[in-house]
């Protein structure tokens, strides 16, 4: 059959924090090779700890440190980047990649800004260094910045920025604590992320400070594919791609992925593929005018949850047909068995 036509351009989505859950995309580790090959490689490049990362991932009721640092942040990065290749090798060809937190670091991979190899390496720091921080996390706010202004203090900001009245205030405990109680006495909508360090915030950027000076190296170059940061809010400009300093940064700057996401809608209609687990940017896209209204379409290649076995490899398969209906993509990568 020939595909219909589109002249909607292709941009991956690579999810971060808060967007892991039990088993996501278990059901494609040991079917498809290439995916069981990068989880596999991300396990052995964190040494004695990469086996309970792996045991944790694939127990049905992981471990409380599950939305640890030391836990989502590796498995995040390393199914984005998984499912992100899984696409290409469907042929699947994106015009433009967008990542949230963690999730850039995926994109910036896929774009060939550094190797998978060196993006362990400097998780790997990263998860050392910043699972220093004191414990806290990620408060969303169904507000503007200037509604919640009033509540914010020095440790607490706004990390992330979703889209219009959706925010993500981010800072320690029991600073984060408070502003959540004053918060929720005056009638917002708030609830946890499910982070347990203050991503985003200062108290990170003087965690790094504290730590010295880093060994992983990433030598960082020019993306193949357009990033469009979620850290700029815009296309990722070949010279700030190549400074290592900047992805050193990222994780106490505020993410952007709301403006990020209008900016690249506002260049034109796409096919917004979720390259992730859960559906969480799916359903931020679904929320924008270009996609309610039909000129842009939001695709999810994993399911919200695993809800039962099978899950994960039926909506990938159905996602790859409805790119291949649209003339995206060329054969489904993943042997069924």
């Amino acid at each position: 059959m020939t595909p219909e036509p589109t002249t909607r351009k292709v941009a991956l989505l690579f999810p971060g924090q808060g967007a892991q859950h039990p088993r996501m995309g278990a059901d494609l580790y040991g079917v498809s090779p290439r995916f069981t090959e990068i989880m596999d490689q991300a396990f052995d490049a964190f040494g004695a700890s990469g086996r309970a990362i792996r045991d944790d991932w694939l127990a049905t009721a992981p471990s409380s440190s599950y939305d640890d640092i030391s836990r989502a942040q590796p498995l995040l990065y390393a199914i984005d980047y998984a499912m992100g290749t899984l696409l290409l090798e469907a042929g699947v060809r994106p015009d433009v990649l967008l990542g949230h937190s963690v999730g850039e670091l995926a994109a910036a991979t896929l774009a060939g800004v550094f190797d998978f190899e060196s993006g362990l390496r400097h998780l790997r720091e990263f998860v050392t260094i910043y699972g220093r921080a004191p414990r806290g996390g990620m408060l969303a706010v169904a507000a503007t910045r200037e509604r919640v202004a009033p509540y914010l203090t020095d440790d607490v900001v706004v990390g992330a920025e979703n889209g219009p009245r959706q925010l993500l205030l981010a800072g320690p405990d029991p600073a984060l604590h408070d502003v959540e109680q004053r918060l929720r006495e005056d009638g917002f909508t708030c609830a946890r992320a499910r982070a347990l360090q203050p991503f985003h915030s200062p108290v990170m950027r003087t965690v790094a400070e504290e730590s010295g000076p880093r060994e992983a190296r990433l030598r960082p170059r020019a993306p193949r594919i357009p990033v469009h940061s979620a850290r700029t809010g815009d296309i990722l400009a070949d010279a700030t791609a190549a400074d290592e300093e900047f992805w050193r940064e990222q994780p106490a700057e505020p993410v952007l992925f709301g403006p990020a996401l209008q900016r690249l809608l506002a260049r034109g209609d796409h096919l917004l593929v979720e390259a992730g687990p859960g559906q969480s940017l799916t359903a931020l896209a679904r929320r924008t005018r270009a996609v309610a209204t039909g000129r842009s379409l939001a695709l999810p290649t994993l399911p919200p949850r695993r809800e039962h076995p099978g899950a994960d490899l039926h909506t990938f398969t159905a996602t790859v047909d409805q790119l291949r209906a649209h003339g995206h993509a060329s054969r489904t990568p993943v042997p069924l068995g």
